[in-house]
């Protein structure tokens, strides 16, 4: 059983990349570190070297499934094997292609103009066309993930600048992606038109880097520069010790409006990253606050109402709730009734009990002494299947609180997600199981109160106020792109 994130909904992939610096492959395992949260079934490492003597580039990898310190857990790794001035790196949760080591990140492979190695964060919603036709051409598939078709459409593109083969090939496909790309000479930095994913580029000392979070910038000590443009090839001449920006090329097939994907403010990125030129925290504190603006609770008993996180997700939407029911002039503190266990690992030796009776046990436990006869109001970013939240409030009722109230800062998810978050199916979704009623909701997870920030509420907290910037499809069904039949019948396209 995998106690990573129960019950949510799994993150996309965590990418890295890092030109012309002697430590590349050791600071791509930092910065794969720092974007833990963003996939913890596997993780890999490529790095670029080239030979003084002969001149020759070689490219080595070190890949494997678990964590990025169970993969990486010998210093003689980035000194002997992953040796090189360019490297890039992935984080997986396998949101296409099955969980097995075949399918992990980075993929290389070598063609007429030299190695080519991909981090890929997203999903591509033509995936099953374009490899169907692929196939009746004769290519021949090593995997079962939708990024290796961004290889086979370089490698058979008849373009002679290597710029204009990724450009083509990335014209060709569909749906969400944010990659980099590791060739002889160059770090490839891309993005989709319509940039659902984040990607950000910064710079250490003389060395170009790139990241899915700024998160990742920040424990390397490198300088955030800026996003990567939706539809931008940026492309990174690899020097020695340096490197240098020398283009920066557009898709031509980039709609007016962006469409970031609304559930990286919400859950999936963590609060001290940057991500679409916007400070994580402070979207999540708006998010709060608009909140307990829309649904506040008062105490009904003597004590101060107990404001509490589940953590560590809904820890800054929890404060930005506290803050504006103390402003509302509610009697309330912020209290820490969960304490989440770090140290479990990726899974557990399941004893010979029930596990339902250890369910989120094994993950959280309850701070009694501050829960007793309070009326307990527990903020949390989102609900998916529903299960773990019931457990939950079972755990905070063992405590004796007088009430248990639930504040969720997102609208009720109602259909799954095509474009790189690991969803349930649409009837797993408890949201739409009781087609939106939340009275029902309420009653299933045995709570006195449930409320879900609006969906006018949700926008107004991020940095443009308008719908048209941001992919909502999971809370209201309207998907951007068009999506392929083989992925899913019941969707509605904008």
């Amino acid at each position: 059983m995998n106690f990573s994130d129960i019950d949510k909904p799994k993150s996309n992939c965590g990418i890295f990349g890092i030109a012309g610096n002697p430590s590349a492959s050791l600071l791509t395992y930092y910065s794969l570190l720092a974007q833990q949260h963003r996939g913890q079934e596997a993780s890999g490492i490529v790095s670029r070297y080239i030979s003084k003597q002969s001149n020759k580039v070689s490219f080595f990898v070190k890949k494997g499934q678990g964590l990025v310190s169970e993969i990486f857990n010998d210093e003689k790794i980035f000194s002997e094997e992953l040796v090189g001035n360019a490297a890039i790196g992935h984080n997986r949760y396998s949101t296409s292609g099955s969980n097995n080591l075949t399918n992990v990140q980075p993929f290389i492979v070598k063609y007429r103009d030299g190695n080519l190695a991909i981090s890929h964060n997203g999903n591509l919603t033509n995936a099953h066309i374009i490899r169907q036709q692929l196939i009746k051409e004769g290519a021949i598939f090593q995997t079962t993930s939708d990024t290796e078709i961004i290889l086979h459409l370089i490698s058979r593109s008849k373009k002679e600048k290597q710029v204009d083969q990724i450009i083509e090939a990335l014209e060709k496909v569909e749906g969400a992606f944010s990659l980099v790309l590791l060739t002889d000479d160059y770090l490839y930095a891309c993005r989709d038109p319509f940039g659902f994913r984040p990607l950000s580029l910064g710079i250490l000392n003389n060395s170009f880097v790139v990241a899915s979070e700024t998160c990742a910038f920040d424990l390397i000590g490198a300088k955030y520069i800026r996003e990567i443009e939706r539809g931008e090839i940026l492309v990174i001449k690899i020097g020695e010790d340096y490197s240098e920006i020398i283009e920066s090329r557009l898709l031509s097939n980039i709609p007016e409006y962006p469409k970031k994907c609304i559930f990286e403010f919400i859950y999936f990125s963590r609060p001290d990253s940057i991500i679409f030129n916007e400070n994580v925290d402070r979207v999540r504190r708006q998010l709060g606050k608009k909140l307990a603006e829309e649904h506040p609770v008062s105490s009904s008993n003597e004590k101060k109402l107990a404001v509490m996180s589940v953590p560590d997700s809904s820890n800054t939407i929890a404060i930005g709730y506290h803050n504006q029911l103390r402003t509302m002039n509610i009697n309330s503190k912020y209290e820490i009734g969960l304490i989440r266990s770090h140290y479990i690992g990726r899974t557990f030796i399941q004893p010979e009990i029930d596990k339902r009776k250890l369910g989120v046990k094994i993950k959280f436990n309850t701070v009694k002494g501050v829960l007793l006869n309070r009326d307990v109001v527990i903020v949390d970013d989102s609900i998916v299947r529903g299960n773990t939240s019931k457990q939950l409030v079972n755990l905070i009722r063992e405590a004796n609180p007088h009430k248990v109230h639930i504040r969720i800062a997102s609208p009720p998810i109602m259909y799954p997600c095509f474009y790189g978050m690991d969803f349930p199916t649409q009837e797993e979704l408890i949201a739409n199981k009781f087609k939106g009623n939340i009275k029902e909701i309420e009653k299933e997870l045995e709570v006195d109160s449930l409320n879900y920030l609006s969906f006018k509420g949700m926008i107004e907290c991020t940095p443009e106020k308008d719908e048209k910037y941001y992919c909502t499809a999971c809370f209201s069904g309207r998907y951007p792109v068009k999506i392929d039949d083989s992925l899913n019948k019941n969707v509605n396209e904008e």
